[in-house]
């Protein structure tokens, strides 16, 4: 009675081993039938705001063969740009980064309509790709001619103050910082932005902007004011993408030198200058890029094409030189002059 109790015991271990090998190879056949979600894809987000320089007026016509094609693997959500005091808008669609989404560009949140300029986001992705070769980008896109940050220099074309209290009914309070916001929202929303039907997460990277030039076009007390309002907006900004270090790059105004009267276009530029340096050394995680003065220009507020192409990559080099993935490939960068704030 004990040996036919021992090998019962036997034979019930060796079903039981049996039948775990059996429910684990079924298990491994089971789930190597289905994708697996490692396929999601890291994209790092870069925002690019400003006003016109940042819309961008480089001929698309004028552009290098090298340059005229698609960006692959580069999406970019462009929101359309709507005046001060009209319904939020900033709507768009996640797209292949292609030329086109320079001044001009619209977008109704289901097409996107193509125009003949080019800014700086074309070299700006290509070089982001050189420099960082193991990493996916995507870009969001939103900026307006003409526009100050300080509301009293807001003139026809708008202005990024927080605290905008103008305009009636649905557009009561809404003005270019709520049209960023709303970009960002609608840009942020979409899980799967290539569209591989895998999630898909976005880390927010840096902010690119390009502006200044209204502020310095009315009065002296405007233009004293400028730093403190950038300050301002760029931490409100750096909330809004959930990163209150976030690298900011900041593109130096300068001066076409072609006003009839005295020469000048910006009456307080150099004042707006002086800001723009003195926010990034105190900032502590921001760059100034100073190759602008060396640009053409195709008419006295706007960059040439050539100009264009070159501040796109030193954007994305002085992205790097702040950012925590300053890597060796940092080497290869073409020497363009910028200056950093980084924390000791």
């Amino acid at each position: 009675m004990i040996s036919k109790s021992h090998d019962m015991s036997r034979s019930l271990l060796c079903l039981s081993v049996f039948t775990c090998f059996s429910i684990a190879l079924l298990c491994l056949c089971f789930f190597a039938c289905f994708p697996s979600s490692a396929g999601a894809t890291d994209f790092y987000v870069f925002y690019l705001g400003g006003q016109s320089n940042m819309d961008g007026y480089g001929q698309a016509s004028e552009l290098p063969a090298d340059l005229q094609g698609e960006v692959e693997r580069v999406p970019i959500f462009h929101g359309n740009k709507s005046a001060d005091c009209t319904p939020v808008d900033g709507r768009g669609m996640w797209t292949t980064l292609r030329p086109g989404h320079g001044f001009g560009f619209k977008s109704d949140g289901k097409k996107v309509t193509y125009s003949d300029r080019i800014g700086i986001e074309l070299t700006f992705a290509r070089r982001l790709q050189e420099l960082l070769p193991d990493k996916r980008i995507a870009l969001i896109k939103y900026s307006r001619g003409g526009t100050s940050i300080d509301e009293d220099a807001a003139g026809r074309f708008g202005c990024w103050e927080p605290d905008f209290e103008q305009g009636e009914g649905e557009g009561h309070g809404i003005n270019q910082y709520d049209h960023f916001l709303a970009t960002i929202r609608y840009a942020m929303s979409d899980s799967d932005i290539n569209d591989d039907g895998e999630t898909d997460r976005l880390i927010p990277a840096g902010i690119i902007w390009m502006q200044g030039e209204s502020d310095a076009a009315y009065t002296a007390e405007i233009a004293d004011r400028y730093e403190a309002h950038l300050k301002r907006l760029m931490d409100l900004m750096r909330a809004a993408l959930r990163s209150d270090d976030l690298p900011v790059v900041i593109g130096r105004i300068s001066d076409s030198g072609q006003d009839d009267d005295d020469g000048q276009v910006w009456e307080h530029g150099d004042t707006i200058r002086t800001a723009q340096a003195a926010f990034v050394k105190k900032d502590g995680h921001a760059a100034l890029v100073t190759n602008t003065d060396e640009y053409g220009y195709s008419d006295r507020w706007h960059y040439d094409t050539a100009g264009y192409i070159d501040l796109g990559q030193q954007f994305a080099e002085a992205w790097l030189s702040i950012s925590e993935m300053n890597m060796p490939q940092q080497e290869n960068a073409s020497g363009g002059n910028s200056e950093s704030s980084t924390d000791p």
